[in-house]
């Protein structure tokens, strides 16, 4: 008998991100400010200073120590990955047993249900209300009913772009004592309301970070998990020994060392993405199509619109590329060319839709 791959991996559908060449890129929530040239300086001096015949720091100690200072949690409570995927696959492989069950919410990350099923998950995935929003009493009641030992979600929402508050967050972790929640805070540098400075405060709270949003270094792949000393000791002891590089290490800790520049960047992102909010909401009173834009705490824009498919690929022609997410757009905010181009093009094709429906 020929081998035969798990049933897990004969259902598993890849994450499909866009690739290609495009002049503008709104797809993948990354920051459209690119590091200085003085900050690239100290790089490349830091990169040159490593002996690349030897392994990576297994703990990324002076990365988590910038990480410390700057976000102001104690050191020893975190751990570095090699993005927050990695910790979240570990988190599901390693904290919850082939059986056990992992609840998500609907819309989130898809990542979080892959991974859960990966690990041989039971996932249980709790649906939103009709307006995206979450009511923390009802989802708490639904965690215990379903039994569940793991809780995963973002807040901000990624693709909502909705924000649960923080009084919320903590009623969920601490209605679910006996379950390890997980929230993803990779959006948070641009909304407030984060449960990080609380982590010592709950005996099964988790807050991951990643530094490929609003710190612009998606291209290093650094993620981190912040918690109590009992979790995080598991957490180090579950992963493998050098996961994190040292090249990453090293761009983490100098990035780490401007935090004028990083207060900056995120200033920056959070104009543009009310100035794109703004236009795109003055564009839904003109264009009917437009049938709701969320009110965004992210760095991206959230709407629903009729004919969502060939909008996408219209931009795609345009060389403008955005995520379609079934009756959705998602539009990350860009640089003001490219938020520019953006609006035109999406204004040019409403109206030329509209031309073609009164025509017809």
């Amino acid at each position: 008998m020929t081998y035969q791959l798990p049933e897990k991996l004969k259902k598993l559908e890849a994450y499909q991100p866009i690739s290609g060449d495009y002049k503008v890129r709104l797809d993948a929530n990354e920051s459209f400010l690119s590091l200085p040239d003085e900050i690239r300086h100290e790089i490349s001096v830091g990169i040159s200073r490593i002996a690349f015949n030897r392994y990576p720091d297994p703990y990324a100690v002076e990365l988590c120590q910038s990480f410390s200072r700057y976000f102001q949690v104690p050191a020893d409570l975190i751990v570095a990955g090699n993005g927050s995927d990695e910790l979240l696959f570990l988190l599901t492989t390693c904290f919850a047993s082939a059986g056990d069950t992992l609840m998500t919410v609907k819309p989130d990350f898809s990542m979080y249900r892959v991974y859960g099923e990966m690990a041989g998950l039971q996932v249980e995935v709790f649906e939103k209300d009709c307006d995206l929003s979450l009511d923390a009493d009802v989802f708490i009641a639904a965690a215990k009913e379903k039994n569940v030992n793991m809780v995963i979600f973002s807040n901000p929402c990624n693709p909502s772009s909705l924000l649960l508050s923080k009084e919320d967050v903590l009623k969920i972790v601490a209605g679910l004592e006996d379950v390890l929640v997980v929230v993803d805070e990779a959006y948070m540098e641009f909304a407030e309301g984060s449960v990080l400075q609380e982590i010592e405060n709950y005996p099964n709270l988790m807050v991951l970070k990643t530094f490929s949003k609003a710190f612009g270094l998606a291209a290093a792949r650094l993620g981190f998990a912040v918690s109590n000393k009992t979790i995080i000791d598991a957490l180090k002891a579950a992963k493998s020994p050098y996961n994190v590089n040292t090249m990453s290490q090293v761009v983490g800790t100098i990035l780490l060392e401007h935090p004028a520049y990083l207060e900056e960047c995120t200033l920056l992102i959070k104009e543009s993405r009310d100035y794109l909010f703004g236009m795109l909401q003055a564009m839904a009173g003109s264009f009917p199509q437009i049938q709701s834009i969320q009110n965004t705490r992210s760095n991206f824009v959230y709407m629903k619109v009729d004919g969502a498919a060939d909008i996408y690929r219209a931009l795609q022609q345009q060389g403008i590329a955005i995520r379609l997410m079934g009756d959705y757009l998602r539009i990350c905010a860009g640089s003001e060319d490219e938020n520019e181009a953006l609006l035109a093009a999406l204004q040019a094709y409403l109206k030329g839709a509209e031309v073609c429906a009164v025509q017809k």
